[in-house]
């Protein structure tokens, strides 16, 4: 039971010579499947539960949801949708299946938390303008309270409102806009991709925005289409391989109509496998021709960073703005540039 547990460190470690185990006190060829036929024999239902959700969470032992049978018990998750696109490659068809009933109950749920985040950065917050239009999400409680307080009922302890009282909203007017969203594809910004699906689909249909969606490594794939439906395009990603950021640029470049009204979100770590030199060129004539560049090394809810610091600051000196945000902060962000012209 002891090396059992002690195995819980097995870490996959990716060569060129593709992937090799190593472990704990446990011997060097020690199989997943070993690890996890042992804890099932020796452990309760939910210390093993426990276990399975410390490998693929704690640990990256994503071949785990190969699996049908921990994939059935796992809890949906972030760090679960994660291992499911590292791995659905390996999945047999049955297992692909209850993947992808996984994936959409995660996707589900950043749907909704990111979708209010959105219509509120887009439709603009209530003002103090006194409005007739009486809406629930629009009722002006200090107001009403103040208004009403002759009616104060001292008995049974209630203001009676006899005249409820409601603000307008300021409604931002959007001009046509195009946002582009580059996203890389390599295996560290599997969290990055997730949400840019996301943000994406949250982004498409909004009145005067073209979402695009353009996921990279060192081959470019536009998944326009798709974006109505996150779920069956994360399942198109195939995450790791090199990068190419600047002919990913160069390709987003092409999409646009109008310079002046497009902002270009390139979301990556900036470790270039390609040629430096052709993305600094290729921001820059963005820069030049007056579209807004955007440049994330995350797009997650952490907004925690890890990138390549000297090329942040090459794009950072032409103009273009490099950081890292939240899906949520992106959303006002936009909201922010757009709504502001």
């Amino acid at each position: 039971m002891d090396e059992a547990l002690a195995r819980r460190g097995i870490r996959r470690a990716r060569g060129r010579g593709g992937i090799r185990r190593t472990g704990g006190r446990g011997a060097s060829e020690l199989t997943t499947f070993d690890w996890l036929d042992d804890i099932t024999r020796l452990f309760p239902t939910e210390t093993v539960e426990r276990l399975e959700r410390d490998a693929v969470e704690r640990f990256q032992i994503d071949d785990l949801l190969t699996d049908p049978e921990v994939l059935a018990r796992v809890e949906p998750s972030t760090a679960m949708l994660k291992a499911v696109l590292r791995t659905k490659h390996l999945m047999n068809p049955q297992v692909l299946q209850a993947a992808r009933r996984l994936v959409r109950r995660v996707i589900d749920e950043l749907m909704e938390r990111l979708t209010r985040r959105v219509r509120t950065a887009f439709t603009g917050a209530r003002t103090r303008t006194p409005t007739r239009v009486r809406n629930s999400r629009n009722f002006d409680l200090g107001r009403t309270l103040r208004a009403n307080l002759r009616h104060y009922d001292p008995v049974h302890r209630r203001v009676v409102i006899s005249e409820p009282l409601f603000v307008a909203r300021d409604q931002r007017r959007l001009h046509p806009w195009q946002v582009i969203l580059l996203v890389d594809q390599s295996d560290s910004m599997a969290g990055s991709v997730i949400h840019s699906a996301v943000t994406a689909a949250c982004l498409r249909g909004l009145p005067g925005i073209r979402t695009h969606l353009v996921a990279f490594d060192t081959e470019v794939v536009d998944l326009t289409r798709d974006v109505t439906d996150p779920v069956e395009l994360l399942m198109k990603v195939h995450l790791g391989g090199g990068t190419d950021i600047g002919r990913a640029v160069q390709y987003g470049a092409q999409l646009i109509d109008n310079p002046r009204r497009a902002v270009v979100v390139l979301i990556t770590d900036l470790y270039e496998g390609g040629a430096p030199g052709l993305l600094v060129q290729q921001v820059s004539r963005l820069l030049d021709q007056g579209s807004v560049v955007l440049v994330l090394a995350a797009l997650d809810d952490e907004g925690t960073p890890e990138f390549d610091h000297g090329l942040g600051q090459r794009l950072a000196d032409l103009g273009a703005r490099v950081g890292a945000m939240t899906p949520g902060r992106l959303a006002e962000f936009l909201a922010a540039t757009i709504g502001g012209s």
